[in-house]
């Protein structure tokens, strides 16, 4: 009876063992929730990235970003054939060389569709034939700024940093609605519902400077080329 007994507490022992360690991490409270301004700060983050990446696409007319080129589609192949529509960047490298953009192209039938692609574009490009020594490079000049091409630029960086400033205003607004939520329901002490507020307002105030330090700089440098 004795080895039975034994048996089973160290059958017993083994299995406490082998069971999960209890966890000492509390679940997060409403007044935790209510403080952790983690979710406004990360959106306010992807606003940033998204204003930060559009400016960058922006140009005056004296300068244009290779990934502007790359970007636009191109329709390869032919009506008996089949057609598709595939980023230039997929079938070409765009190589900036001064004034010029050096488009170079993997396949001769690549060239005319993608140079069509170009010239049809937005952007007042003019594509200029491959030359004998390199025929799969298809040379863009850049063409010089203009007052119009600078205003232009300077008037979508602005439609972009407001398009950014409503994005925190959104954020916000939905960080809000979570506090409106616990003050409803009392879950969370109006000392704390008061500091999470002051948090919220200083969170996305730093995001609003963000976003006006961003495009000065991007308009300066607008304005300069």
């Amino acid at each position: 009876m004795s080895h039975i007994k034994a048996g089973k507490a160290n059958k017993a022992h083994a299995h406490s063992d082998s069971s999960p360690p209890v966890s000492s991490l509390s679940p997060a409270t409403p007044t935790d929730e209510a403080l952790d301004v983690s979710s406004l700060e990360s959106q306010i983050l992807k606003a940033l990235e998204r204003l930060t990446h559009e400016l960058s696409q922006l140009r005056s007319g004296g300068r244009l970003n290779p990934e502007i080129v790359e970007g636009l589609k191109v329709l390869l192949g032919t009506q008996s054939s089949g057609k598709e529509t595939v980023r230039l960047g997929d079938v070409a490298q765009v190589v900036p060389k001064g004034r010029v953009l050096n488009v170079m192209v993997g396949e001769p039938d690549h060239i005319k569709p993608i140079t069509t692609a170009i010239a049809a574009s937005t952007h007042n490009l003019s594509p200029l034939a491959p030359d004998a020594s390199s025929p799969l490079t298809i040379p863009v000049p850049i063409p010089p700024p203009t007052g119009e091409s600078r205003q232009a630029a300077l008037d979508t960086a602005v439609k972009v940093a407001e398009q950014a400033d409503r994005a925190i205003h959104d954020a916000r607004a939905a960080h809000n609605k979570r506090l409106r939520k616990y003050k409803l329901e009392r879950s969370v002490l109006p000392d704390d519902l008061e500091k999470a507020g002051k948090r919220m307002e200083e969170v996305v105030k730093k995001g609003h400077a963000e976003v006006k330090r961003i495009v000065d700089g991007a308009k300066k440098v607008l304005e300069s080329q």
